[in-house]
């Protein structure tokens, strides 16, 4: 003999009933199932949204991406100031030390 436990016997006869109560289509159940992500759940006409709130958000991002590419050129001249700065150093040293053998330290 088996022994079912409450919760299993309550879900098969969820299961049970809704297989009865749910029409079939070709031998399956229909509108049970995964609903794909690219199709929406309904026709329904996305809810509306100011034109002046979409172009201040749109300004918005605008201004965000500028800001950053301002600070990413200014980090790029700073790298550079920087490699410059340490090949002069480099040469000097290697001026001042002739036999010395520098490693060679890779650029930031």
């Amino acid at each position: 003999m088996v022994a079912y436990s409450i919760e299993s016997i309550i879900e098969m006869q969820v299961m049970k009933s809704l297989i009865q109560s749910v029409p079939k289509k070709k031998g399956r159940l229909v509108g049970l199932g995964r609903r794909t992500r690219s199709v929406p759940p309904s026709s329904a006409p996305p809810p509306f949204v100011d034109p002046e709130v979409l172009t201040a958000q749109l300004k918005d991002k605008d201004d965000r991406i500028s800001l950053l590419e301002t600070q990413m050129a200014a980090q790029q001249a700073g790298y550079e100031a920087q490699r410059r700065l340490n090949q002069q150093m480099m040469e000097m040293m290697q001026r001042m030390y002739p036999n010395e053998v520098f490693p060679d330290v890779p650029d930031p």
